[in-house]
């Protein structure tokens, strides 16, 4: 049996479809949901597991909107108060506010680092390299939070379509088993079957679609984020370059 005669088969069972809908006059998702109702159980588990997967897939998308809007509106918040500020104790009082920005969290672990640098009395060297390792260490820490969950976007775009391709793929050999069967090719025998499986595959497009935009989306604002951590990461060193070397030529001078 050819390619050819499958997908022409397959052509004629969605068009007998539509217009048994238009005979009866119900809507296009009551007779999709009949469809599905009617499916076999294969079929239907495949399309539990395609429902689960959107499900969750929209639960993250949900949470990661609310989590990259809140960081990117906090952290340009408190970078106008990096800059405006006068004193960095200050600063590092008032960074708690921004709990969830992952360049306040950079500064709170950089500053902290500076007072155990301090504490121990180690010299500028030292004490520059053990801020620039904590700093580092903090936006890898925060790389990977605002990461979290997105590889199980990449992997539903990647992969509802193909189970929804199976399911579509084992409805029409069950419609082919039922024409062997009955050994004829009666349209109003098989479109059922054929009908069901290709809602498999819309449902599988349906889930991949989404995960596929919001994670290149997530993905661009996180590197933007990545980039703003970079950039405050080398200006909070270099201030702190200037001043540990301002405080050490006056202490010469005395």
């Amino acid at each position: 049996m050819s390619p050819a005669f499958i997908l022409s088969l397959a052509g004629q069972a969605a068009s007998v479809a539509v217009s048994e809908t238009n005979i009866t006059g119900s809507g296009v998702e009551s007779e999709i949901l009949s469809m599905i109702l009617q499916a076999g159980p294969m079929v239907k588990m495949i399309m539990l597991l395609l429902l689960m997967a959107s499900v969750i897939s929209w639960g993250i998308i949900l949470c990661k909107l609310v989590q990259l809007s809140r960081a990117n509106r906090q952290s340009e918040r408190f970078l106008n108060s990096f800059w405006k500020s006068r004193s960095l104790a200050t600063l590092f009082t008032e960074a708690s506010d921004y709990s969830a920005s992952p360049i306040a969290h950079i500064f709170r672990v950089g500053y902290q680092e500076l007072g155990r640098a301090h504490k121990a009395k180690l010299d500028t060297r030292v004490a520059m390299e053990n801020v620039q390792r904590a700093l580092r260490r903090a936006a890898s820490s925060e790389s990977t939070r605002l990461y979290r969950n997105l590889p199980f976007l990449a992997s539903c775009g990647n992969a509802t379509p193909f189970i929804g391709l199976f399911g579509t793929v084992w409805g029409i050999m069950g419609s082919f088993h039922e024409i062997g069967l009955k050994g004829t090719a009666n349209l109003a025998n098989v479109a059922p079957g054929i009908s069901e499986a290709l809602v498999a595959t819309a449902a599988g497009l349906a889930t991949a679609i989404p995960a596929v935009i919001f994670f290149n989306y997530f993905n661009s604002r996180i590197r933007i984020l990545e980039s703003d951590m970079s950039n405050f990461m080398a200006d909070f060193v270099n201030i702190l370059e200037r001043d540990l070397l301002r405080r050490a030529a006056g202490g010469q001078e005395a």
